[in-house]
């Protein structure tokens, strides 16, 4: 039974042995010398304990290291840790210049005295004020934290436990007693605090050590508190005690300004944070985003007077306008301008026919900016006046008759399917042009007058291909009389195809008939009837229908075009149209 007794914890401490040696094998040491001696090490952005007399065991590998020691800039450094071995730091750190000053409180915290300090905030970069051993004592050699009076968060971090933070009341020349991981034990009078006037951050001595916390303070401003849209205002701020500060959640330096344009009223707050409390502070812009507009038109009425064709009374206006504080500006029917300007339009009414004049323009201005304003202003103009018929110069009768004259000709399978624009030669374009000037001057008398147009194609070919062709022919005359001019329901059309086409005989008759023949042309005809007689056949008559007159069907034997309309030249290239499917084949030349 003894040796049982014995065997078993030699047994267990051997088991134990076996296990520890391949820990340790993987660990290394850290020692750290560093002035001051109180900074407090961190481990991989964990507390571990202050560097005085203190080695830090780690696991092999890189390992990131910070010191920190309030009132001094905080340090940070990377080791390699090689097991069973020790690695060593030497680090000077830098001591913020300068002391600060009351009034004071004090802080006492017990229970703690390896564990990180930080206050109002949990950034040790920040706002770490020191360690546990630095503020337990307050017996005849002072180990305290002295800080503004007002209300901090006290937080408590250390190696296997989680944070602990406390909210804290400071009263001045009072001393709170903490119980870490508890609370606060107490408040007594601290009389020394109103002796205090003006102390350095940080000092330590063998058993001492004394931590004065500079209290942040700050400024902020907004110039100016009311801006028009468009305009920019300064923030300016400043801070003193503080690790960091933001505005509207961004970061920025603890002092500085900044031009801003908001679009509309906006809220601005600073705050500075620190050891030594929290500043905050808020300043509002309002943007004035209202637009003052107007709009004006001299003179307010213009006359207007025309007699056939010529105007011989007419007025230009001024239309004028400001959109103060707008940065989108348009004025009907100018489109977009600048915030200001002035326009000078000449006055025509929109009627065109005989008759009286009573019409009102309207100018309409659009205002509007990037932070919402909108208006809309209007001014208008009256136009009086009348449009009269010319004395007339030209007889009804002869207009009728030049309207008359002469029909209109195309050369063989002219206009296409692909190119409907195609096949209006020269001589009949001029043709074409005389319709427009005398029905013009036509409907000032009979204004109910409409024009007929009549399409024909030669005989060969079928049907339905020449029905078609011919409906080109007299969608062309007529998409010619409306670009210059004439109202398209002035217009209709007929697509005769080879229908009524004109015999041997017929085209002989008119061929003997016809003003513009020489005997060289009729003897020409003769020789080449079937010719002749086609091209007789590729034409649009004009009729007008208030009396039923339709044009002479005299060829223009003495055009330029002749032998283009004859069939023996190609007329001039078209500019080709947009591409389209390609058309089937007809079956023959028209």
């Amino acid at each position: 039974m003894r040796v049982l007794k014995l065997s078993f914890p030699l047994c267990t401490f051997a088991l134990l042995l076996a296990c520890v040696q391949p820990l340790m094998a993987q660990t290394g040491k850290l020692v750290v010398h560093v002035n001051p001696r109180e900074a407090y090490i961190y481990a991989d952005g964990k507390p571990v304990l202050e560097a005085r007399g203190h080695h830090v065991t780690l696991s092999a590998g890189e390992h990131k290291i910070d010191l920190y020691n309030y009132g001094y800039k905080p340090e940070t450094r990377s080791v390699t840790i090689e097991a069973g071995k020790t690695a060593k730091l030497d680090v000077t750190m830098t001591a913020v210049p300068g002391t600060v000053s009351g009034p004071w409180g004090c802080i006492t915290l017990e229970d703690a005295p390896r564990a990180a300090v930080l206050m109002n905030g949990k950034e040790p970069a920040i706002f770490f004020v020191g360690h546990g051993d630095e503020f337990n004592n307050e017996w005849v050699w002072k180990q305290e934290l002295v800080v503004p009076p007002g209300h901090h968060e006290l937080t408590v971090e250390e190696a296997g436990k989680d944070p602990w933070t406390v909210g804290i009341d400071v009263q001045a020349n009072k001393r709170l007693v903490i119980d870490a991981y508890k609370g606060v034990r107490k408040t007594v009078d601290w009389p020394r605090g109103d002796q205090l006037k003006s102390l350095p951050r940080f000092s330590a001595g063998t058993a001492s050590a004394e931590v004065a916390v500079q209290k942040v303070t700050g400024q902020f401003s907004a110039s100016p508190a009311q801006i028009k849209c468009g305009d920019s205002a300064q923030l300016t701020w400043s801070s003193e005690g503080a690790g960091k500060t933001d505005l509207n959640g961004s970061d920025v330096s603890a002092s500085g300004n900044q031009s801003v344009q908001p679009k509309q009223n906006t809220d601005y707050k600073f705050t500075a944070a620190g050891p030594g409390g929290v500043y905050t502070s808020s300043a509002t812009i309002a943007v004035d985003n209202s637009i003052s507009p107007s709009v004006s038109v001299s003179p307010s009425e213009i006359r207007y007077h025309k007699i056939g064709d010529q105007v011989d009374q007419q007025g230009n206006a001024t239309v004028s306008w400001s959109a103060g504080n707008a940065d989108n500006v348009s004025v009907d029917p100018f489109g977009t301008v600048g915030t200001s300007g002035s326009r000078d339009v000449p006055i025509v009414p929109s009627k065109d026919s005989v008759g009286p004049i009573d019409e009102t323009v309207t100018y309409t201005l659009h205002a509007s900016n990037a932070c919402g304003g909108s208006e809309t202003r209007t001014a208008t103009l009256h136009i009086t006046g009348s449009i009269d018929l010319p004395k007339a110069t030209v007889s009804e009768a002869t207009l009728e008759t030049k309207l008359t004259f002469n029909s209109i000709y195309f050369p063989t399978n002219l206009p296409t399917v692909a190119d409907p624009q195609g096949g209006l030669v020269p001589s009949q374009a001029a043709r074409m042009e005389d319709i427009v000037t005398n029905f013009k001057q036509y409907l000032q008398m009979r204004p109910e007058a409409n024009l007929i147009l009549q399409a024909h194609a030669d005989q060969r070919g079928s049907v339905e291909f020449n029905k078609a062709l011919s409906q080109r022919r007299a969608d062309l005359v007529k998409s010619y009389l409306v670009d210059h001019g004439i109202s398209a329901d002035r217009i209709q059309t007929q697509a005769l195809g080879k229908e009524h086409n004109l015999t041997d005989k017929e085209v002989e008759d008119l061929n003997a008939q016809n003003p513009n023949a020489t005997p060289e042309d009729r003897e020409r005809v003769e020789k080449n009837l079937e010719a002749f007689r086609m091209a007789n056949n590729r034409r649009v008559d004009v009729s007008l229908s208030t009396t039923g007159q339709s044009s002479q069907r005299f060829f223009p034997y003495n055009s330029a075009d002749l032998d283009v309309l004859l069939g023996a030249e190609k007329p001039a290239a078209h500019p080709a149209p947009a591409k389209k499917p390609m058309a089937r084949k007809p079956p023959a030349k028209q």
